[in-house]
């Protein structure tokens, strides 16, 4: 009668007791449905008058983005059709948009396959019809309303109709002569979707784990240890392999692996190669490797030097 009265029933003001009334007890309603904890008159008051326009809101963009791919299909476009991603931020193309080619179609989805089957691994020894039901095929397999019945043999498992199947909920797989291989025809009318269940029979499974649901067969082959690889044996040493010439000066002889610094090389001149500078302006003169002489040459004098002349080799 207020609004009536005012003439403005269709405009809505978070400020009019009548208008926040209405919407508090349309909003209560719905949360009492859907088991969501009901909301004061303020707190309704606060989130009413802070919503974004829909037209601002990621949804309406994701919804713009897949009616332009649907106007593709409507053309006979299919090849042109991408996926389109919102980014949170621009890409280094300053673009918040992307889109991406098409993925094939997974030849092993129990979904979207021509054949639709799935293979579910399971103890069939303790494993109830309800918890088949609960668990796989609503929970991991996404039915609404399953009709599960045994292939080739007609025995109802699971019934959509209210009541029909009550009494098999407690009963295991294997008292309805479930083995391992055995297939299952499912169905949910409510989805149009059919689908083969493949079982197999697992005494043990991974910890934390009741079952595994997968459209490929081989992964549910138990996983082959791997031996463990034998450590690689250390390379023999070669005498003939190079020496790290490091801080000082060395001399490499021809027999044995002795090194020894260049200075000492049986008062024999030495040939010198052009010295090479490291990190610490430092000189390596690395010396040719030269015979190991007799001991009589060895002791012998050293030939006379002239004044103010220095021979090099």
């Amino acid at each position: 009668a207020e609004l009536k009265e005012r003439g403005d029933d269709l405009v809505w003001d978070k400020d009019t007791p009548a208008h926040l009334d209405f919407v508090t007890a349309c909003a209560n309603i719905r949360m009492y449905i859907f088991n969501i904890p009901n909301k004061s008159r303020f707190e309704v008051k606060s989130m009413a008058g802070n919503i974004i326009p829909a037209i601002a809101t990621t949804n309406a963009v994701i919804a713009g983005c897949i009616v332009m791919e649907a106007i593709k299909i409507l053309n006979n476009q299919q090849d042109k059709c991408k996926t389109v991603y919102l980014r949170r931020q621009p890409n280094p193309r300053k673009k918040i948009l992307v889109t991406e080619a098409l993925e094939p179609p997974n030849p092993k989805c129990y979904v979207c396959s021509e054949k639709p089957e799935v293979n579910v691994a399971l103890n069939l020894e303790t494993t109830t019809i309800k918890v088949f039901e609960e668990k796989i095929m609503k929970g991991a397999l996404n039915m609404v309303a399953p009709d599960v019945e045994v292939e080739g043999k007609g025995i109802i498992l699971i019934s959509s109709e209210e009541g029909e199947t009550e009494a098999n909920n407690d009963k295991f797989l294997k008292d309805f002569g479930l083995m391992d291989g055995s297939i299952l025809a499912c169905d949910d009318f409510l989805q149009d979707y059919k689908l083969k269940v493949y079982l197999y029979h697992a005494d043990k499974l991974d910890e934390g784990q009741e079952f595994i649901v997968t459209g490929d067969k081989s992964q549910l082959q138990p996983k082959e240890e791997k031996a463990p690889e034998p450590e690689p044996e250390p390379a023999p040493k070669d005498p003939n392999a190079a020496i790290d010439v490091e801080a000082e000066d060395v001399e490499v002889v021809s027999k044995g692996d002795r090194k020894r610094p260049a200075e000492e090389s049986n008062g024999q001149p030495k040939s010198k190669k052009a010295k090479v500078d490291n990190d610490d302006d430092e000189d390596i003169q690395i010396c040719e490797a030269e015979p190991v002489k007799p001991a009589k040459a060895a002791a012998a004098a050293p030939p006379p030097e002239e004044d103010g002349v220095i021979c090099l080799e």
